[in-house]
């Protein structure tokens, strides 16, 4: 367990520059997500031609066909999705062992 200040401080600058990039990628995503369904392109499922619907998980937007319940992903989602996964593992880890970062 690491009580250096320098460390912490170096720790909560990446966490805070990880949040910052993230918080542009979903806004590009989400205007791209816009733009598209201004443009009246309806999303239709690849599978079996249902009308998508948008769900949000863990603050990404994703991609849901009711019918089939396939989900689907925009490009970049995926990514996102895995860094929020990572940073709640490095959580729940840090609670389960009671290790302070």
């Amino acid at each position: 367990m690491s009580h250096d200040p320098t460390r912490r401080n170096e720790d909560e600058y990446f966490a805070r520059q990880n949040a910052e990039l993230l918080a542009q990628h979903r806004t590009r995503l989400d205007a791209e997500r816009r733009a598209r369904a201004e443009a009246g392109a309806a999303l239709r499922c690849p599978r079996d031609g249902g009308a998508m619907v948008e769900r949000s998980h863990h603050g990404v937007t994703i991609d849901l066909c009711p019918d089939c319940g396939g989900v689907f992903l925009d490009r970049g989602e995926l990514e996102l999705l895995e860094h929020v996964e990572d940073q709640e593992m490095g959580r729940a880890a840090g609670r389960l062992f009671a290790v302070r970062r």
